[in-house]
């Protein structure tokens, strides 16, 4: 039996007809409705429309950035989208012929993971993707850990400098301020801006670009620039030591890193390895996690969603 996934993101929204392993049998996608709201629900409903068309479908999975409740029908809070508890199962439903079940686009990328990708043959597993934020997902037991209020797993806020950068969140001293590739960019731009020699490559790129963006740091990072490899190295000691502590909690079996970031593949792990075996409680005494780079690229979000919902039609 099929099922729909979409993921709603800030510039589009992708959707995806998925079968039971996980393959995408077709999928379509448009720009995100700057209206917001009620615009979006109907651009959602149209792409399912679309990818059901002749199928037998058996739900749909909704992945948004933001705070999802345990009935997982309502957005609480998506800074991206300006939603505040907006009921979107209930909206989707009633234009649709189809159950809906909201998730986290995080959770539903380490779904996908769990599932079909990197942690698969796993019943423990956490996913850090790094990306413009830091977002997380934990699989306990081989299922997904939502928490009492549905908002479990916000990874990227745990505090790691006490009284340190402020975050979108309103907290100070949050890992995704320090380990995301918002921070990465950040500290990109303060080396280039400054006199110091190993920001010389990244300052010629600056130069040549009128601006420097991520395309540029990671062209530096993959020439191998001491520069901008040493910025990487920061950014991976800061998620190590972070994964150290999170294995004191969940003892996960696997830890998949995503995002943007994850392309630079064991560039960016060695130095996550490095501090996480640093910081690791009671070295020596007990089992070393994996650490693996997630498989799905663009597709998590979709995939896990749409699996999610099946696992969703099959426990009713």
């Amino acid at each position: 039996m099929h099922a729909v996934g979409i993921d709603i993101g800030g510039t589009k929204i992708a959707g995806a007809l998925v079968d039971e392993s996980g393959q995408i049998i077709r999928e379509a996608r448009v720009a995100t409705p700057d209206a917001g709201g009620d615009s979006i629900v109907e651009a959602v409903v149209a792409i399912v429309q679309e990818l059901a068309a002749g199928e037998s479908v058996i739900g749909v999975g909704v992945a948004a950035a933001g705070f999802i409740d345990a009935e997982q029908a309502n957005i609480l809070y998506a800074p991206n989208l300006s939603w505040r508890n907006y009921p979107f199962k209930a909206k989707l439903e009633a234009l649709l012929s189809y159950p809906v079940i909201i998730e986290n686009d995080a959770n539903a990328a380490g779904w996908a993971e769990f599932r079909y990708g990197a942690g698969r043959g796993t019943k423990n597993m956490t996913m850090l993707t790094i990306g413009t934020g830091v977002g997380g997902a934990v699989i306990a037991d081989s299922k997904m850990l939502r928490g009492g209020f549905g908002i479990g797993g916000e990874l990227g806020h745990i505090r790691v400098v006490p009284d340190g950068r402020l975050c979108g969140c309103g907290a100070h001293g949050c890992i995704e301020q320090y380990g995301s590739g918002t921070a990465l960019l950040r500290s990109a731009r303060e080396l280039a801006d400054s006199a110091n020699d190993a920001g010389a490559r990244l300052r010629r790129l600056r130069d040549e670009a009128g601006e420097l963006k991520g395309e540029q740091v990671y062209q530096a990072i993959l020439e191998g620039d001491s520069g901008a490899l040493g910025l990487l190295e920061d950014l991976g000691s800061w998620l190590g030591q972070t994964i150290a502590s999170l294995s004191a909690v969940l003892d996960p079996e696997v830890v998949v890193i995503g995002g943007g970031v994850s392309a630079a593949g064991e560039l960016l792990l060695e130095p996550i390895r490095k501090a996480y075996l640093a910081n690791m409680p009671a070295r020596g005494f007990r089992p070393e996690l994996q650490l693996k780079v997630a498989e799905f690229v663009n597709d998590a979000g979709v995939v896990g969603a749409a699996d999610l919902v099946r696992l969703a039609a099959a426990q009713r």
